[in-house]
């Protein structure tokens, strides 16, 4: 049985609907490739289990997790061996700055069995995730891993701002925003963001837009749950920015330009 998915879909958008494409064609097409790398993997039982779970009426995120589970029951037990496997049907990684519906979306049930089976094994985890990010994303998977070592975690994510992967330097602003869409709010560092505005100012004159667009993003996070720190970050940055960081501060601010908000208004026409 083959699966009759693509791996690469341009032109995803919620509009043709996402979760049409994890069903039991992804179901299939992770099977074959994990047997192509571990070929005791019972591919048949795997689908016929998904087959008997019937995700038809679930929604994306249902789906999403019961493909991860029902993977955890059929690769080898101990966890670190389940990981090193899949990290084998990773594949090349995303050489264009796209988003995760796009190419290596059909790695998310992949992402999502870290997230629920990896926070004992951290230092497996992360490396995982870093590679993740390269052809998928990490932005989903990593927030359990900061809210159990937030510390080590942020520590990580300074390092991912200084990579020469673009998707991996974005990773380190998106999957540590306060309010990620689909995902449960970081609350961590609301009243204290200064180990994540440290990680951002690595990032405030960063060359690509889709690392621009995820800081934008994430302190516009910061100016809905504590705007007095992202003013203030926002003035401080504003001294001699840079016209990236003049795009970042902008949009960072756009629900306050709409507002014609005196205080956003006087900080984007400062020169």
């Amino acid at each position: 049985m083959k699966s009759g998915i693509k791996e690469n879909i341009v032109g995803l958008t919620a509009e043709t609907g996402y979760k049409k494409y994890f069903g039991i064609d992804l179901a299939v097409l992770l099977a074959d490739k994990i047997c192509a790398v571990y070929p005791a993997f019972e591919k048949d039982a795997f689908i016929k289990k998904i087959k008997r779970l019937d995700i038809s009426d679930l929604e994306l995120l249902d789906r999403v997790a019961v493909i991860s589970n029902t993977l955890r029951e059929y690769l080898p037990h101990e966890y670190p061996k389940a990981l090193f496997l899949l990290l084998k049907i990773f594949g090349p990684e995303n050489d264009k700055e796209t988003g995760m519906f796009t190419t290596g979306y059909w790695l998310w049930p992949v992402a999502k069995f870290i997230e629920m089976h990896g926070l004992d094994h951290l230092d497996e985890s992360v490396h995982a995730i870093e590679e993740m990010t390269k052809r998928h994303t990490g932005e989903y998977v990593v927030r359990p891993f900061i809210n159990k070592y937030p510390g080590k975690m942020t520590k990580v994510m300074l390092g991912w701002a200084r990579s020469d992967n673009v998707h991996v330097r974005r990773l380190a602003s998106e999957g540590i925003r306060p309010r990620l869409p689909w995902s449960q709010k970081i609350t961590l560092f609301i009243d204290d963001p200064k180990p994540v505005f440290k990680i951002l100012a690595v990032l405030k004159d960063d060359p690509s837009k889709f690392v621009q667009k995820s800081v934008a993003n994430n302190i516009h996070d910061y100016l809905k749950d504590n705007k007095p720190e992202a003013i203030k970050l926002l003035k401080e940055w504003r001294k001699g920015a840079s016209p990236q960081r003049q795009w970042i501060i902008k949009h960072a601010l756009r629900n306050e330009l709409k507002n014609d908000d005196k205080e956003a208004m006087d900080l984007v026409r400062q020169k």
